[in-house]
């Protein structure tokens, strides 16, 4: 029996094969910016995407793209110190739907939308296509939906569901090229928790030593990893209650921030990262951990006990 999209773990859903191919993805700026309307498609994929700011709602109408039936997602801009709203909707004419939340909805500064080429997408199609991204977007926990419920999925026969999934695919793909990464976690495997300890544990063996890192101050540990957009610091990692004044002032703002919505969650003795949390630097993250100014390069360890700095110094060294 076929298994249905919400069913799977996030590491089988809508995921390329192990095998890296390249792909080749075209933008056309309409008014040679990259700020105006772009028009985005992917080499031999029948899909295609059209990014728009607020401002030029009225110009989308006149795109015939815009008026097919598709999803669309509504962004907020990006804000420092806490997650980003977005909607994800659909709709059979998408841009006669946008005129609505022009009105309606305040929040948001820009609309990516997905359509087909050969207009061979149904209303059961971008149903299917609104609930299954909704729920890789609440997955990934990048953004704040302000959809509210998860919106039903349609029952499509297997040959659709399979298009449908090509079809996520390559909008996964395609949003971070425009700036937004909401479907991608922060971590490519998912973590769980160990309740005797409360720090993040992977269920599979670590490809790279710094996907693995821990750092222990003042009874605290913690668990972070590298990665391509700087240093996830992992869900279950124990934070200090006080910081100090040698901590950078942009922290304190942070960390009062994630307080705030709950992604620290005060006990006792600490604070523990109810979710994956990114930061610019691992010194940054050593930092909220600590509450006081920290080296991460010289902090952070590997399982081997060697630091990310001579890590980093001997692959360098090795090149």
């Amino acid at each position: 029996m076929d298994r249905l999209l919400h069913d799977l773990p996030l590491n089988q859903r809508a995921k390329p094969d192990s095998m890296t191919i390249g792909k080749s993805i075209r933008i056309y700026l309409s008014e040679g910016t990259v700020t105006g309307i772009r028009y985005v498609e992917l080499v031999n994929w029948t899909g295609q995407a059209v990014a728009c700011p607020r401002n030029r709602l009225s110009e989308l109408a006149e795109w015939p793209e815009a008026n097919n039936p598709g999803v669309y997602f509504l962004f907020e801009g990006q804000a420092a110190d806490s997650k980003p709203l977005a909607y994800i909707g659909e709709s059979e004419n998408v841009a006669k739907r946008l005129a609505s939340h022009d009105r309606q909805k305040e929040f948001w500064n820009e609309v990516v939308i997905f359509t087909s080429k050969d207009e061979n997408l149904t209303k059961a199609h971008v149903k299917y296509l609104e609930s299954s991204l909704a729920t890789l977007t609440t997955l990934a926990n990048r953004y704040e939906l302000e959809n509210g419920n998860t919106p039903p999925e349609a029952s499509l026969p297997r040959a659709d569901r399979d298009a449908m999934e090509e079809f996520i695919v390559n909008v996964r793909m395609i949003l971070p090229v425009l700036g937004h990464p909401i479907l991608e976690p922060l971590l490519r495997e998912p973590s769980v928790v160990d309740p005797t300890t409360t720090l993040s544990i992977s269920q599979e063996d670590e490809v790279d030593i710094l996907q693995n890192l821990t750092f222990g101050v003042n009874n605290l540990e913690a668990r972070g990893a590298v990665t391509d957009e700087g240093f996830v610091l992992k869900t279950g990692s124990q934070v200090s209650l006080a910081s100090s004044e040698s901590m950078p002032g942009k922290l304190h703002r942070i960390k009062q921030g994630y307080i705030d919505d709950g992604t620290l969650t005060p006990y006792p003795d600490c604070y523990v990262a109810s979710r994956d949390i990114l930061f610019g630097s691992s010194s940054y993250a050593a930092a909220i951990v600590a509450g006081t100014s920290r080296s991460g390069p010289q902090g952070w360890k590997a399982d081997d006990g060697r630091t990310i700095k001579q890590i980093e110094d001997e692959r360098l060294g090795d090149t």
